[in-house]
């Protein structure tokens, strides 16, 4: 059990970094979808176009170098030159990336249909964030958590209180004091919201800088090869899953009609963001295990590791699923502020499914991770992307946001099932299916029931919960008294 102490902590604090900020910045869903602060929910669904943009140039500035440094770091023995080297790499293409952007930003506008004024902020934000990449993996990879922790923290704390100034309190001291009356602009609510996140993300360099002050910048080609020869499946992957978290939207406002797509968006992305907590979980589930996969996995018969780390996962993430769908019409009422977006609530159940699918894609995406075959992590990635390509060009137009929840659900869960045939073949990992069949396939039917069947029936819907809590308590009591006196 002494791999999975080791991981119960990183995941601990890790999940501090991700969840809590996660959670300051959810609390921006209720503030958007409170009636007045944005004058519609078709500004919200532009605002979700914007952020999905981001999702996918993101992955593109990163280009899988983030994962090749861990790859690297724990592989090479000059670890301060692969450190330098990826860092060094990172900076001249975000840098080049910023100059040919910013010289083409009228076109860009022009070509996805997005004021030039959000393209200029947002190509600001691009940079800031590529910037502190490498210098957020060198925390990770140095087991420095709780550093990482306070940055990624204080960057969504600034990124909410700027937006609860601008959103609420300028207006009405603008009316009071001349300073703010100067920085005060009607209307200007969507720039207010990137500006917030400019501000947070150079606060966020600039703490970071230190980095850049220590690191010896030392660029070895012959390793930089080397790191992108690792990484381009990666990017490929990465690209590909923008395209399946995100890309929906983009595609919902191309084929929609013009006059109501946004407010079917802003409908659909608010709901949506219902099921972040599995999104949380998994995420931190993840930052916690993958440096562990790389630094366990010569150790002796890690296999048995991995699989005891896919149970507990598949386990709390059946729990956290069922638990969401049963009481998703109260937590609407924190979340979603406003009813006007309440109409697309009938895809929680099947957007909180997709997610769980991808954490559990995520655990047994070690084999390729490990093995160095990150080219099938690609090719998996691609076969989700065109999944959710061909629902959404297919099935928006009669069916609007449910065809891009389907399409969600459809692309994790086969991506998940290709991962572990695959797997099975270049790096058996003994898994218990029937235990993880039983919790996946239990709360599923569970949710199906108290959401489809017997929505608002607390007393049917509490009691699937407990009933589902008993199942995993009993199949767990041992190894959940272990966790416990760690």
């Amino acid at each position: 059990m002494s791999g999975l102490k080791s991981l119960f902590k990183q995941t601990a604090i890790y999940g501090l970094a991700t969840v809590l900020p996660r959670m300051l910045s959810f609390l921006l869903v209720p503030l958007y979808t409170t009636k007045g602060v944005l004058s519609s929910v078709a500004e919200y669904g532009k605002v979700s176009v914007i952020f999905s943009y981001f999702v996918l140039l993101n992955v593109v500035l990163a280009y899988g170098m983030e994962t090749a440094f861990f790859r690297f770091f724990n592989k090479e023995d000059d670890k301060s030159k692969v450190t330098a080297t990826s860092a060094i790499s990172l900076v001249l293409s975000s840098v080049l990336f910023f100059v040919l952007a910013l010289t083409f930003q009228n076109y860009i506008a022009e070509l996805i249909s997005i004021d030039v004024k959000y393209i200029k902020l947002v190509i600001w934000i691009l940079l800031l964030d590529a910037l502190v990449i490498i210098p957020f993996a060198w925390l990770r990879a140095k087991a420095r958590p709780m550093r990482y922790a306070i940055v990624k923290i204080l960057n969504v704390a600034i990124n909410l209180g700027l937006n609860l100034f601008f959103l609420l309190a300028l207006k009405d001291l603008a009316q009071d004091y001349t300073f703010f009356d100067a920085i005060y602009k009607p209307h200007f609510e969507i720039s207010y919201i990137f500006i917030a996140n400019l501000i947070a993300s150079a606060v966020t360099l600039l703490l970071m800088a230190p980095f850049y002050l220590q690191l010896h910048y030392v660029f070895d080609k012959v390793l930089w090869k080397k790191m992108l020869k690792y990484a381009y499946p990666v990017l490929i992957a990465g690209v590909a899953f923008s395209i399946n978290e995100t890309f929906d939207r983009i595609l919902l406002a191309e084929i929609l009609p013009s006059d109501s797509a946004d407010t079917q968006i802003g409908m659909y992305s608010a709901c949506y963001k219902i099921a972040v907590f599995m999104t949380l979980f998994a995420t931190a589930y993840r930052l916690g295990i993958e440096p562990f996969f790389f630094s366990h996995s010569k150790a002796e018969n890690p296999q048995k590791n991995y699989a005891r780390i896919l149970e507990f996962f598949v386990a709390l993430g059946a729990i956290i699923f069922l638990s969401v769908v049963v009481f998703a019409d109260v937590l609407k009422l924190f979340i979603v502020r406003s009813e006007d977006y309440w109409q697309a609530m009938w895809v929680v159940p099947i957007v909180l499914l997709a997610n769980f699918c991808l954490g559990i894609y995520h655990n047994l995406s070690v084999w390729y991770k490990i093995t160095d075959r990150t080219k099938f992590g690609a090719w998996i990635s691609v076969t989700g992307a065109l999944i959710t390509l061909s629902i959404n060009l297919f099935f928006i137009k009669e069916f609007s946001y449910k065809a891009s929840a389907v399409a969600t659900l459809a692309a994790y869960s086969i991506m998940m099932f290709l991962s572990f045939f695959f797997g099975r073949k270049y790096y058996p990992i003994p898994y218990n299916l029937k235990k993880i069949g039983l919790y996946l396939g239990g709360s599923t039917l569970f949710s199906w029931l108290s959401f489809y069947e017997f929505r608002g029936n607390y007393v049917i819907g509490i009691a699937l919960l407990i009933v589902f809590l008993g199942i995993v308590y009993k199949l767990e009591r041992d190894k959940i008294k272990q966790v416990l006196k760690l």
